[in-house]
């Protein structure tokens, strides 16, 4: 590939969820947004689609809408209720010759990802079963630490957290890009592969529920603070750092005093929004 043809490659990121645990939709969380996870990535043609929390739904109208049927490749860093609820809400999991890849590690003990969701969308959870979907979704199971060929010059690199249960972390690259996805990890002890992972990353999207003052009370939790986060986007020599994963009692007046700290402590440093959309 040539330098100039690599340049000329871009990654769209939007986020259509940014909050952790639950949905806190209301008046004080407006601005930041109240759904839970889910990130759109654009490689050139090529759509991603980090974990299907409950913003999920919205990229689904809008993919049907735009009357695309290009394949859709969806990476779920782990199986906890808030990053899965919005998947059978998502209208192309049931839309006629849409090809949809589903890709997550860490479900071995329960038969798979398939299992997982065969399990989310079953009585008495949900009325109607995953049978119900289109005959074009798909699904890869890999161990983490594995390296991924999703697409045609896309290369996904993944990690194993820290957190209860397990969770995966991503590194998407792409024409000389990079994009880091790490959410759901406690950062007390850093795993040098979660270092590679992030290394001189473009992007780093990262989980920051937390503040250190109140790191104490939630220990166990599988969750970092953003403080913590700044110091470990730092060792990694990220560029850019997007906190991520907000605390669903992070009203909008403490996100915006957070996002001043943020910025003091590295300077440039996003606190992601619903509908934000980042151009790498």
């Amino acid at each position: 590939m040539s330098s100039e043809r690599a340049l000329a490659k871009s990654i769209t990121i939007k986020f259509w969820g940014v909050r952790g645990s639950i949905t806190c939709a209301g008046p004080e969380t407006a601005r930041y947004g109240g759904h839970t996870s889910c990130v759109e990535m654009r490689c050139g043609d090529d759509l991603l689609i980090f974990d299907a929390g409950s913003g999920i739904r919205k990229l689904g109208e809008k993919i049907v809408q735009s009357g695309s049927t290009r394949d859709i490749n969806m990476f779920l860093s782990h199986g906890h209720i808030d990053h899965l609820i919005g998947l059978p809400y998502f209208a192309p999991l049931f839309r006629s010759g849409q090809n949809l890849r589903i890709w997550a590690g860490g479900f071995d003990q329960i038969g798979g990802t398939k299992a997982a969701i065969t399990r989310l969308m079953s009585f008495p959870l949900f009325p109607v079963g995953l049978e119900t979907a289109s005959d074009g979704v798909s699904f890869n199971d890999f161990q983490r630490g594995e390296e991924l060929l999703p697409c045609e010059g896309i290369i996904i690199r993944t990690a194993a957290l820290n957190h209860p249960g397990g969770a995966t972390g991503y590194r998407v690259e792409y024409g000389g890009l990079a994009v880091c996805y790490l959410t759901d990890t406690e950062l007390d002890n850093i795993d040098s592969a979660w270092l590679s992972l992030a290394r001189d990353a473009d992007v780093l999207i990262m989980d920051s529920t937390y503040t250190n003052a109140e790191l104490p009370e939630h220990k166990g939790w599988g969750h970092a603070s953003w403080q913590q986060v700044v110091d470990f986007a730092d060792a990694a020599g990220v560029k850019t750092l997007c906190l991520f994963h907000h605390d669903p009692d992070h009203s909008d007046d403490i996100m915006d005093r957070i996002g001043a700290e943020v910025t003091e402590a590295r300077p440039g440093t996003i606190v992601a929004r619903e509908g934000e959309i980042i151009e790498v």
